[in-house]
């Protein structure tokens, strides 16, 4: 089973579109608000290596852009 965190912050349009799309399918992601969590804006810049949000950590690598992040949620996490 992957590892998944959504590092995001909720004004965000970027982040509310993955954010719904995680909710209307009950996905099991672990949402880390970087606005709120200092340690994980933090640990954002330090593994992906840029503040930008929303950033999907797959097993500890990250993968940017909603739309990008919503196509591999699709291909990899509605038909488990």
């Amino acid at each position: 089973m992957q590892e998944l965190k959504l590092y995001y912050y909720p004004a965000c349009p970027y982040c509310r579109k993955v954010t719904r799309f995680i909710n209307k399918h009950d996905l099991k992601v672990n949402l880390k608000n970087i606005n709120k969590d200092k340690e994980a804006a933090r640990k954002l810049v330090e593994v992906g290596g840029k503040r930008q949000v929303p950033c999907l950590f797959i097993d500890g690598q990250a993968l940017y852009e909603s739309d990008d992040i919503i196509k591999w949620l699709k291909k990899n996490k509605l038909n488990d």
